[in-house]
């Protein structure tokens, strides 16, 4: 009963969550400078003040905001994001059509990330803690320092520019072959082929922060007690790392890996963009450049629940690496 409770307590808390992020989101959408409607009608080349007025009148934007704002909860409660300006369609169709794609990019970064960030972390630790090969432990260090300092785009850049463009070895944008008509797994390898640079240059940056992030946690780890205890013991080190110290390691990191999640969607919108990635970061950077509030507004939402989701997932994490946290 207590876990039942608990649980729904959790979603309330991430609806209210998602809920202020919507209202937030449009009051300072509405904020911003520029009018969709005279930028629609200046690209038909019909921007006198009447038919601009007609257009503001067709999407409602002659009513004042409270009323704007009401209209659109009311359409989100009953899973209605609206109509795009510009694409004429309807804006959850929009996204659930560049939906996979983002989150195909983002899980397979992520992976990249946690899996090469705590193998690194691993390995950088073990050789400082065994005082064998110290070199190693700066090498890996300094490396994912200067991975960290360096901007995502420019990594990207740089990405293209030397396997694509030097090497011919990665296909330098798109999600897919153009013209392609491949069905089945050559379809799949070729959508995996072109996955490569993006899942790399959107990973390489989180994959920096949890390689220097489980070292710190391996190393804390190492000098307690109980570690000591299974050394003498006579428990090798390899097995002191994998059954004692790993496990109690992780948990900061899973922590923060829940967190950077929400973080890895915003680094999507510039790597999408640089990749020509067909997914929701690069399209909500058309629909800002576009004024296309309900579209900005429907990405907006189905970012900031994503968010919401990761973290409950993360809580469940917690349970599977530490079953002491369920107990508590």
């Amino acid at each position: 009963m207590d876990k039942a409770l608990s649980v729904f307590a959790r979603l309330g808390k991430a609806a209210l969550v998602v809920l202020g992020v919507v209202v937030i989101n449009f009051l300072l959408i509405r904020l911003a400078p520029g009018d969709p409607a005279a930028v629609l009608a200046g690209e038909s080349g019909a921007s006198d003040p009447t038919y601009v007025a007609q257009l503001r009148q067709e999407f409602g934007l002659d009513k004042p905001v409270y009323v704007q704002l009401a209209s659109y909860l009311n359409g989100v409660a009953h899973l209605d994001l609206g109509y795009s300006y510009r694409e004429r369609l309807p804006v959850l169709d929009i996204i659930l059509d560049r939906l996979p794609a983002t989150l195909l990019l983002m899980s397979c970064a992520f992976v990249f990330a946690l899996v090469f960030g705590v193998l690194f972390g691993v390995v950088a630790s073990r050789s400082r803690y065994q005082g064998k090969h110290p070199w190693l432990d700066s090498v890996l260090m300094t490396g994912s320092l200067l991975i960290y300092a360096t901007p995502q785009f420019w990594l990207a850049l740089l990405a293209i520019l030397f396997f694509s463009l030097h090497l011919g070895w990665l296909p330098p944008y798109g999600m897919e072959t153009v013209g392609g008509t491949l069905t089945g797994w050559a379809r799949v390898r070729d959508v995996a082929h072109h996955l490569v640079l993006p899942t790399a240059s959107l990973g390489c940056f989180f994959m920096a922060v949890y390689a220097r992030l489980t070292r710190a946690s391996m190393l804390e780890v190492l000098g307690m007690d109980f570690i000591k205890t299974a050394r003498a013991k006579g428990v090798s080190v390899g097995g002191t790392i994998r059954h004692h110290a790993l496990r109690n390691a992780l948990l900061p990191v899973v922590t923060f890996a829940g967190i950077q999640l929400g973080q890895m969607a915003g680094g999507a919108v510039l790597t999408e963009t640089v990749f020509g990635w067909p997914g929701i970061g690069r399209l909500m950077f058309d629909a800002l450049l576009q004024r296309d509030y309900q579209l900005l507004l429907g990405v907006f939402l189905v970012t900031s629940t994503m968010v919401v989701v990761f973290n409950l997932l993360t809580d469940l994490a917690y349970r599977l690496i530490d079953p002491r946290i369920q107990q508590a």
